[in-house]
């Protein structure tokens, strides 16, 4: 896709969703484990889910289920019985859960202050804003690509609302690879230890353990990985 065109589309689906996920709101609790999220990034109903995780400030470990994935749909349906998502499994609760809506009721619960902000409590109308997000990005993250799997999960800061930030989740999506999410949107108070660590505050930031490159900028991500990691289809 033209970069312009790229970036264009996907400032529009994060338009569609008015910025949600941009900043933090009230923090309750923090886990001391990461939570783990089976999801694909063109599913309107994860991206409720991640916007949850962005505005409770929450890490998780991302594993892609594209459509057509191999590496990590098998295991999400091992774990939870049926083929469905977003999935979510708290290590911290051993609490284990499909449903966007009950995943978001129990994250606000557990991890904030029990009240779910209302761009994620309209019900049909919150699914259609997300709905309208995906489709502006066409497929998107939404099916697998031949990939070359790391040893390692990779690591990206992020925040949902980031429409370079989506670019790249989109291209870890589609070539299955997991990866830690570290959230840092607005008002994140892990953002001074990110600055401290990569120099600056920007996002997306890619760490990969598997090589030791750490860099900026989602056109370069996007390409390191593809050479990286994709393979010829």
């Amino acid at each position: 896709m033209n970069r312009t065109v790229n970036v264009t589309t996907s400032l529009a689906a994060s338009v569609a969703r008015l910025g949600l996920g941009m900043r933090v709101s009230a923090l309750g609790k923090r886990p001391d484990k990461p939570l783990e999220l089976y999801e694909f990034e063109n599913c309107p109903f994860c991206r409720k889910v991640r916007e949850a995780l962005s505005l409770l400030d929450l890490e998780a470990f991302i594993y892609p289920c594209p459509k057509g994935g191999t590496r990590f749909r098998p295991r999400a349906v091992e774990l939870g019985g049926k083929q469905q998502f977003p999935y979510l499994v708290d290590p911290n609760t051993g609490q284990r859960m499909y449903e966007s809506n009950a995943i978001i009721r129990y994250l606000f619960e557990t991890y904030g202050d029990g009240k779910v902000p209302t761009a994620l409590a309209l019900g049909p109308l919150t699914n259609a804003g997300s709905m309208l997000a995906s489709w502006t990005r066409g497929l998107g993250g939404a099916r697998a690509r031949p990939s070359r799997a790391p040893e390692k999960p990779l690591e990206l800061w992020s925040f949902e609302a980031s429409p370079y930030c989506r670019i790249v989740r989109e291209t870890l999506c589609r070539l299955e690879l997991p990866y830690l999410l570290h959230n840092v949107a607005k008002g994140s108070p892990r953002r001074a230890d990110f600055v401290a660590r990569s120099g600056r505050m920007m996002v997306p930031y890619l760490s990969d353990p598997n090589t030791g490159t750490a860099m900026f900028e989602s056109a370069d991500i996007v390409a390191y990985l593809e050479k990286t990691y994709g393979a010829p289809a």
